[in-house]
């Protein structure tokens, strides 16, 4: 999928599921389920308890390949030789906790969108002069829905997606102080922890419900 393709799904849909599988047949179910109730953007993290989470990100890449709305990303990528293995296994994008510039050149060379995490402008403004589109903000719920405006106070053309402690109460607040998406993960996927797939498809959908009354 086209950078530019990517970009503009993850504009349309606010919405992206961060899963930390413990393994493959559970990581399996729980994207399955979230997909089910409605999320189309899904992140895979580096942090597999059991198992080749870069296997993981080319399996459910080849599984969904013919589904145009189902956009497979990788997160907690810490370096570029991380980068460049899930690029080559089938993610579309690819998401850090922190900034590293050198994994970003190497996502811009494949024009693969990169989000690196950021907790000041400092880090906002060398994200940006790197080439980065859309900026994470983590750990979100450290600073709270008041940190996009004070960022884009200094930085009124800067794109930001806050993930960490982001819920179905407050995803409104983040989107109208001018989030350019959000990302959500172990409130939305809780049920797995106790096999309880059809918890996570209800909370899925309750996370759309919540993402379209904020948007209208």
């Amino acid at each position: 999928m086209k950078k530019e393709m990517v970009l503009a799904r993850l504009r349309e849909d606010c919405l992206v599921a961060v899963i930390r599988a413990k393994n493959l047949e559970e990581g399996e179910k729980v994207v399955d389920a979230i997909i089910k109730g409605g999320i189309n953007l899904i992140e895979i993290t580096m942090t597999m308890e059991e198992g080749n989470p870069i296997e993981f990100i080319s399996a459910m890449a080849k599984k969904y390949k013919d589904n145009d709305r189902i956009v497979i990303g990788a997160g907690t990528v810490l370096d570029p030789e991380t980068a460049r293995q899930v690029i080559l296994a089938g993610a579309n994008y690819v998401v850090s906790p922190g900034l590293n510039v050198d994994t970003i050149r190497l996502c811009n060379r494949y024009r693969v969108p990169m989000l690196p995490g950021v907790m000041s402008p400092t880090e906002a403004i060398t994200a940006m002069e790197a080439g980065c589109d859309v900026i994470k903000i983590f750990p979100g719920n450290i600073v709270g829905p008041a940190a996009i405006s004070s960022f884009k106070g200094p930085l009124p053309q800067g794109e930001f997606m806050p993930s960490g402690g982001v819920d179905v109460d407050n995803v409104d607040k983040w989107l109208k102080a001018g989030a350019y998406a959000v990302g959500t993960g172990s409130s939305l996927t809780k049920g797995a922890k106790t096999g309880d797939f059809e918890a996570v498809t209800k909370k899925a959908q309750e996370f759309v419900a919540a993402v379209a009354a904020a948007r209208a």
